[in-house]
């Protein structure tokens, strides 16, 4: 996937402001079932949320590179330990400015 524009990015975060976590990555870290339920989340919504349970920023940074890179999505926004990515579906759900 393209990189986002600054507006694009901004035009999602404030969608993802008000969405829950669909997906948690807990104590055994990035396995393949939790990349598999971020897929199901990115096909049926298109902008997830995902709650890290690492303390280790770092750790948190790793999985969101490797998440996008799995998965073609595009990092959105990563505070404390949630994480916000958008992977657009064949016909957008969301369409993005610019």
């Amino acid at each position: 996937m393209k990189p986002l524009t600054p507006a694009q990015r901004q035009f999602l975060k404030g969608l993802a402001h008000s969405r829950q976590p669909v997906v948690m990555i807990g104590n055994q870290g990035l396995t393949a079932a939790v990349l598999k339920e971020i897929e199901r989340g990115l096909d049926a919504h298109e902008l997830i949320k995902i709650k890290a349970a690492s303390d280790e920023p770092d750790t948190r940074r790793a999985w969101l590179e490797e998440i996008c890179t799995t998965t073609g999505a595009a990092p959105v926004q990563q505070i404390g330990k949630i994480l916000v990515i958008y992977r657009s579906a064949g016909k957008p759900v969301i369409v993005l400015p610019g």
